[in-house]
């Protein structure tokens, strides 16, 4: 039993496991600074997304744990049923997916639990990166000798496609262009080549417009001019999509260098402050509360992560291995670099919540699956003994 423990402790990548669990406890007392005011009128001392994260976060630091302890090689060979049920659960989205009261349209969370006025929400697409990491990584090692073969790379672009596609038809724009960010990341590093994401370019430039016109919906489209061409809209809609925005750029520009101080925040602390400030607009709290300095430093945590998660892909002794962590890096870093440019009005905002600080239990929960097979890999490419080999029958010119 020592033994076990011991290898078990030996295995386990406690430099990510930690930076994530600092990560979360972090982004746990930003969103309470978010709450805190709404819940002392409620008269509670916690409010509901704060609660929330904190459970999920700790359901999944617990679940992380228990996954880098299972063989990922193992977890790969039933990607068949993780990808079923990853299916299953989006396409129940089209018969009891719920939307926000703003946009009842968006399909995206399915209720789970509901007491009276109190409903529990899951989103689906926060489990499916997990279950498309685990599918597509296979799918890639069974084609990696022949990636770039035409049939391969059309066959792996419809992989990626199919829960693109659901998700995109639920109007959850900003999750399916992680999926993208996602599929891009795990075909480089299976070695497509360049030709092939140059051709992906042109193409997407070439359908651009009916994207904008058949698939992207009013709100959406009104949310892009409005951060690059507001001379398109008139003035009320203009005002009511950058509002969120607009209040989130003079919140972090009211922080200044060091920041008004924890709880202190004007924009934060305000009834009328920002909208959704607890969940996709959370590095507004940062920036006003911590300041520029506050914000680097959160910034340059997360970019950390992102940075160990690759380096234990290019450990990897395979390119199952390699495409789970280089798949987790570009989903936690493509969601890092819109939610960051959403909140400084870079970005168009379409519903990005930041990994580890944002609120949301599906987000928070999910994370760390991906987290615990990237420990996976790390605990099965160090456990792994250095294989013993002979050459036989080799002709040199040199005598022995």
């Amino acid at each position: 039993m020592n033994n076990k423990l011991k290898n078990a402790l030996t295995g386990t990548d406690f430099l990510l496991y930690i930076g994530c669990i600092l990560a979360s406890a972090f982004g746990c007392l930003m969103v309470y600074s978010a709450t805190r005011n709404e819940a002392i009128e409620s008269g509670f001392i916690i409010g509901r997304e704060c609660l929330i994260m904190i459970f999920a976060a700790g359901a999944g630091i617990i679940a992380c744990a228990i996954i880098s302890i299972i063989d990922y090689n193992s977890i790969i060979r039933i990607w068949p049923a993780v990808g079923a049920v990853c299916l299953v659960l989006l396409a129940a989205l089209f018969v009891w997916g719920e939307g926000p009261a703003d946009r009842p349209d968006a399909k995206c969370w399915l209720p789970i639990i509901e007491t009276g006025n109190t409903k529990v929400y899951f989103q689906p697409s926060e489990l499916a990166k997990a279950g498309f990491l685990i599918t597509f990584s296979a799918h890639l090692n069974a084609v990696k000798r022949d990636i770039n073969k035409l049939k391969n790379v059309i066959f792996l672009t419809i992989h990626a496609l199919i829960p693109m596609g659901i998700i995109i038809l639920t109007d959850d724009l900003g999750s399916a262009l992680i999926f993208g960010f996602m599929f891009i990341g795990m075909m480089f590093v299976a070695g497509l080549k360049v030709r092939y994401f140059a051709l992906a370019g042109g193409a997407i430039v070439a359908v651009a417009p009916i994207l904008w016109s058949k698939f992207l919906s009013s709100f959406h489209r009104q949310r892009i001019l409005a951060v690059y061409y507001p001379e398109a809209l008139s003035e009320s809609v203009y005002k009511a999509r950058i509002y969120q925005q607009q209040r989130a750029v003079n919140a972090i520009g009211s922080g200044g260098l060091l920041g008004d101080g924890l709880f202190k925040g004007k924009y934060t602390q305000s009834a009328s402050g920002i909208p959704v400030n607890e969940s996709d607009m959370v590095f507004s709290v940062v920036g006003e509360e911590l300041g520029f300095l506050g914000g680097f430093l959160l910034l340059l945590a997360l970019a950390l992560i992102c940075l160990r998660i690759m380096y234990i892909g290019r450990q990897s002794s395979n390119l199952t291995g390699a495409a789970i962590c280089y798949g987790t890096a570009f989903m936690l870093g493509s969601q890092i670099f819109m939610n960051i440019g959403m909140c400084i009005k870079l970005l168009p905002c379409i519903g990005i919540t930041l990994p580890f600080i944002s609120a949301g239990g599906s987000s928070n929960l999910c994370v760390y699956f991906t987290i615990g097979l990237v420990m996976s890999v790390y605990r099965i490419n160090k456990q792994k003994d250095p294989v013993n080999f002979r050459y036989t029958g080799l002709n040199t010119p040199f005598e022995e």
